[in-house]
């Protein structure tokens, strides 16, 4: 009997240890991904900003959710004469190039409207691909694809781990609109 109570209590031991362990590691990946968020500028584009007393600041308590749903844009300026390129929204969430229009789409983890539908692999591979969900249209400019073909799977991770860890927040962001088409 006691022999069996021993073995019970190193199980047990060992099975916590591991469950702690398991755990430090998910929240030190969520922290090195906040960490690569911040420094990488994903919430130049994927925050909105708004005024502030000394100018456009981000706006935080919209931290990550992209172009704002409510922000109806007007038909983008005329580019490509001259010396200008590409032209973006007051919030720095919606772009104007030759490309067409593109919106700062919402990173965190709504279902319906977000990352929640997204797998780690889906998010690797849009990363390494340069397309929608891995395999869809092309992720669009301003969004620094060539960055991302250049981080590791593991810097990759804890990206997608921090930004699953964020509360949902439903924002549908428009579809990208295609050169010469009206924005809506």
């Amino acid at each position: 009997m006691r022999h069996a109570t021993f073995v019970l209590l190193c199980l047990l031991l060992i099975t916590t240890g591991t469950a702690y362990t398991a755990s430090q590691s998910s929240k030190s990946e969520v922290e090195r991904g906040a960490y690569l968020v911040r420094i990488m500028g994903c919430n130049d584009c994927h925050t909105p900003l708004k005024m502030g007393p000394k100018g456009p600041e981000p706006d935080m308590s919209r931290m990550l959710t992209g172009h704002p749903s409510d922000l109806k844009m007007p038909t983008a300026p005329e580019l490509g004469h001259g010396p200008w390129a590409w032209s973006g929204a007051i919030t720095s969430t919606a772009f104007a190039g030759p490309w067409g229009v593109s919106f700062a789409m919402n990173l965190t983890p709504d279902s319906e409207t977000g990352l929640g539908s997204w797998s780690e692999q889906m998010f690797i591979e849009m990363s390494r691909t340069g397309r929608h969900m891995g395999k869809g249209r092309p992720v669009l400019p301003p969004m620094p694809v060539a960055s991302l073909t250049a981080a590791t799977d593991e810097d990759l991770r804890a990206i997608f781990a921090f930004l699953k860890s964020l509360p949902p927040v439903k924002n549908r962001v428009p579809d990208p609109v295609d050169a010469g088409q009206e924005t809506k």
